[in-house]
């Protein structure tokens, strides 16, 4: 027969002090944390701080991106005077028009990344449990979104430009150009980045996410320059001026044209300063748009 535990006993139990204190320093408020947010949101799309695979299809657009326009600069340097060049090959405006399938893929790619993961995995209760606003996490994702998708449109356009002072072009017209067109490219990245989130932040599935991002930006651009090209067969140009107002692509480029004088990549820019104006304010609906539309998508999330 077993004896029962003497319940009278003391206790044998030991409690090891292990030198564990809590936190006693300084707590960071939201700006340190949004600022911390957005680095993490930009080194991400690049592949930064990732895996290895997730730097593979980045780092190819963002060479493929340059390439063509090491090309250009390698012909202006090169056969200047051979060529009787007195410009750029391709215009700084027009450049974007033509790598938009690379910009779009980009985009497509990494929208998703930054806004549907977050979502579909519910990390998003984590970051809104930290002091962090709603509307600050919406406005820091999509700066990060925004920044990378410049910097893949600006980086071309910068070789480009020290590639024509290095060809003795100009420098004065050189620069006027190029700033101008560094305008173009933060527009458009605004316009891309913000619809691209938009699309994500109501499709969960990356996959689906990613063909719906490409459907907008490449569909959009293709029926836009259609119609384009069949108002000026029947001498409707406004049919086409406005149907540019429809593409992020043609209505930035549209921006240019009317504010710098930059040189034209669609068959029917906006002529006049009426119509100039109604693409610079299509330009910023766009942008105010997408953001209020994702604020709109995190208000019914729940923390």
């Amino acid at each position: 027969m077993s004896s029962l535990p003497d319940e009278t006993a003391s206790p044998t139990g030991v409690i090891h002090d292990l030198g564990y204190r809590p936190y006693a320093g300084p707590r960071l408020g939201e700006a340190p944390v949004a600022w911390a947010f957005f680095v993490t949101g930009l080194r991400n799309t690049y592949g930064l701080g990732r895996s290895a695979r997730s730097k593979v299809l980045p780092m190819i657009l963002l060479g493929l991106m340059l390439l063509p326009a090491l090309i250009l600069v390698g012909v202006l340097v090169q056969a200047k005077n051979l060529l009787d060049l007195d410009e750029q090959i391709v215009a700084y405006s027009t450049y974007p028009l033509t790598t938009q399938l690379l910009i779009s893929v980009f985009v497509a790619a990494q929208a998703p990344a930054l806004i549907s993961r977050d979502l579909r995995f519910r990390t998003i209760t984590l970051y809104l449990a930290r002091p962090m606003r709603r509307f600050v996490y919406v406005l820091v994702r999509l700066g990060s979104l925004t920044v990378a998708t410049f910097v893949l449109i600006g980086a071309p356009l910068l070789l480009m430009y020290l590639g024509g002072l290095l060809a003795d072009l100009p420098p004065g017209r050189e620069t006027g150009r190029f700033l101008g067109a560094v305008v173009g490219a933060a527009l458009l990245a605004a316009c891309l980045a913000g619809l691209a989130a938009l699309v994500a932040a109501f499709t969960i599935r990356r996959g689906l996410a990613v063909a719906a991002v490409i459907v907008v930006l490449l569909v959009s651009y293709t029926v836009v320059s259609a119609v384009q090209g069949i108002a000026v067969g029947a001498d409707r140009d406004v049919v086409g001026e406005i149907a540019g107002l429809f593409s992020p692509y043609t209505l930035v480029n549209g921006v240019q044209v009317f504010l710098f004088d930059a040189p034209e990549a669609t068959p029917t820019p906006p002529t006049g300063t009426g119509m100039g104006l109604l693409y610079v304010v299509a330009t910023v609906l766009t942008i105010l748009g997408s953001i209020g539309g994702l604020l709109w998508r995190y208000r019914r999330v729940e923390s």
